[in-house]
């Protein structure tokens, strides 16, 4: 036997399975609410900005808190900061789903709402992709973050998904009641994580006590790291500008796919299915052809097609049209996601790695608002133009940034070495 087949069949360890069991039973919840929230934000309006402002509303977050939020990540035990997000995000979904069983559940609670989750997620997605280096040998970061892709999907996307749009016909509260269940045995299971993930900050070689620096010190180490390293801040900005175009497509997927494509309520979240499946081969897929192609090259042409499939997905005469290229755009979109996060989990130390995922976050998912507001204007228009138009722009920029993407395997390279 080889030693790169002892490597491929490495187990992921005890600490790994129980961090991804706490992410099955996040993402559960997360799909039982990705179909609930918009059918329930469609029942008390139809005006395309209201629904899109929901979208942005939940992705505000990023762009006030991630910096910050992403300095303390490298501070405090990131199990203790995670079980943190899941009793924030636990006290925000009973208070709304106590809303909608008495019946006074309207706009403004739904953004208030919105806005704790999202600040919530804020804190848990971080201190989780913080964690994971710490758990796992670099060579093994690719199998771990693919494991956690294929399982939240599967779970938030294959089951989470399709049971909402049931629930959400027998009884509107269904859906929320048991997306705030499984928020509670998610802050469970991540209270059982072993060991204790203290902070990693400013560590020194000897493992003596770590320099101590104040929170403001550290925000604007971070902002400095990524503008003079180049290189992670060209990624950064081009992610940045693709993110932003695909955030326009989705903010008012809800009324296109009820209102062009005639898609039942209790069907819909079995549509939405379509992209789960194809994230799930996707995840299967990435490290097997990030090894065959070469992780880059793998990355340029995955982006570039999860773009162009959008944009065609605009002009679907049916929901059958739609599923299939909802599911090619799935396996290209995870293994953007995949292949993009191994990469920075192995070009930012990890010592760091709160203050620049918090940092790059900013610019990624904090500009997500203003991107689901210009679709829900575009929506304004016409259902189909956030699609055809956000996924055309996603895929011209991606298509003339397939150069620089396929040049960071240098980069890569070279930290591996």
């Amino acid at each position: 036997m080889t030693d790169s087949t002892r490597v491929k069949l490495e187990p992921l360890g005890a600490t790994f399975n129980k961090l991804w069991s706490a992410t099955l039973a996040s993402h559960l919840a997360d799909g039982l609410f990705k179909t609930a929230v918009p059918l329930l934000a469609a029942t008390l309006t139809r005006d395309p900005v209201i629904i899109a402002a929901l979208s942005a509303i939940v992705m505000l977050p990023w762009l006030l808190f991630a910096i910050p939020i992403g300095s303390l990540v490298d501070r405090v035990d990131r199990r203790k900061a995670m079980a943190l997000a899941n009793s924030i995000r636990f006290i925000a979904s009973a208070v709304l789903t106590l809303a909608i069983v008495s019946g006074v559940v309207n706009i403004p609670i739904l953004y208030i709402i919105a806005f704790v989750i999202g600040a919530a997620d804020v804190l848990y997605d971080t201190t989780a992709q913080a964690l994971l280096p710490q758990m796992l040998k670099p060579e093994l970061l690719e199998r771990g973050n693919s494991r956690l892709q294929i399982g939240a999907t599967m779970v938030g996307e294959m089951v989470g998904s399709p049971m909402s749009g049931i629930l959400y016909v027998i009884a509107i509260g269904l859906p929320f009641i048991s997306g705030t269940l499984g928020v509670l045995l998610a802050a469970v299971l991540v209270a059982v994580i072993p060991g204790s993930y203290k902070r990693v900050m400013n560590l020194t070689h000897d493992g003596s006590e770590p320099v101590k620096t104040s929170l403001m010190a550290d925000m604007k180490f971070g902002i400095r790291y990524l503008y003079e390293d180049k290189n992670l801040l060209k990624l950064v900005l081009f992610t940045t500008t693709v993110g932003f175009w695909f955030s326009a497509t989705g903010s008012t997927m809800v009324l296109f796919m009820l209102h062009d494509l005639k898609v039942p309520v209790s069907a819909f979240g079995f549509v939405l299915l379509a992209s789960a499946v194809g994230n799930i081969i996707g995840g299967f897929v990435a490290p097997k052809l990030s090894g065959r192609f070469g992780r880059m090259n793998t990355m340029a042409v995955a982006i570039f097609l999860s773009g162009f499939v959008m944009a065609i997905g605009g002009f679907s005469p049916n929901v059958w049209v739609w599923i299939a290229l909802a599911i090619v755009g799935g396996v290209a979109m995870a293994q953007w996601n995949i292949l993009l996060m191994s990469t920075y989990h192995q070009i930012i130390p990890n010592e760091l790695f709160g203050r620049i995922h918090g940092t790059r976050r900013t610019l990624v998912w904090g500009l997500m608002p203003v991107g689901s507001m210009v679709g829900g204007l575009l929506a304004k228009i016409d259902l189909r133009a956030p699609m055809i138009i956000g996924g055309g722009l996603a895929a011209l920029i991606s298509l003339f940034g397939i150069p620089f993407v396929r040049s960071l395997s240098k980069l890569v390279e070279t930290e591996k070495a």
